[in-house]
């Protein structure tokens, strides 16, 4: 896709907060400046998506929260009632961490029944499934992708950045040869410059997930 404006830009930011010390206040910043700024979405902790909600409702900034969050590792029935929790409670969109260990033991084929029920649970929330890239081979990334697509997932996700490593150009530009143009990729982790994001959008990335986004927005209006 191509970015053109600070606008387009905006508008593909999910600015996100995950910190484990974030507190009320600073939850509430973020949802000021993604009002101010425009943004796709704000991403939470499941515990503050009934106040995301509420503060964005009417707004077309959605409420977003993980799922199964950082390590993917509980069970499926868990993470479905998880997002049958955060969608009652207001989140149009759920990013789900897959069980790492599982793909790596037991291949894509469970991974993809989770996605299903999970995508199931969503009603008309978008899903985006959590590869956590830096922890598997390119022959797992696209298996899993394979898998997230063929489920129905809205998005493949790059990372949750509790790990090693964040997204890199080279596994969206593996994501989205797999995916093909039709569904979303989400580049995540450790994205933090203007240009380090346009290279995540070069590389095929449809979404940013990044706790700068202002800082972003802010460089791009420079570089404008």
């Amino acid at each position: 896709m191509a970015i053109t404006s600070s606008t387009a830009l905006a508008a593909i930011i999910d600015h996100t907060i995950l910190r484990p010390d974030a507190t009320e206040a600073d939850v509430e910043q973020f949802c000021a400046e993604a009002l101010q700024w425009n943004f796709a979405a704000v991403c939470v902790n499941p515990l503050y998506v009934p106040r995301v909600a509420a503060t964005l409702r009417g707004s077309a900034v959605r409420a977003c929260s993980v799922v199964g969050f950082p390590l993917g590792a509980a069970p499926t029935v868990l993470k479905r009632h998880e997002v049958e929790w955060v969608v009652a409670e207001g989140a149009a969109e759920v990013d789900m961490v897959i069980s790492i260990g599982t793909l790596k033991s037991a291949g894509a084929g469970p991974i993809g029944e989770e996605v299903a029920t999970l995508k199931a649970a969503c009603g008309d929330a978008r899903l985006k499934v959590i590869l956590e890239t830096a922890l598997l081979t390119d022959e797992e990334i696209v298996a899993a992708s394979l898998a997230a697509k063929a489920a129905g997932a809205d998005f493949v996700k790059t990372s949750t950045a509790f790990t090693q490593k964040g997204a890199t150009v080279e596994a969206v530009a593996l994501m989205r040869r797999t995916v093909g143009p039709e569904m979303g990729v989400k580049a995540s982790g450790g994205i933090r410059s203007f240009a380090e994001a346009m290279a995540m959008v070069a590389a095929g990335a449809s979404r940013v997930g990044t706790s700068r986004g202002v800082a972003l927005m802010r460089e791009a209006l420079f570089e404008g």
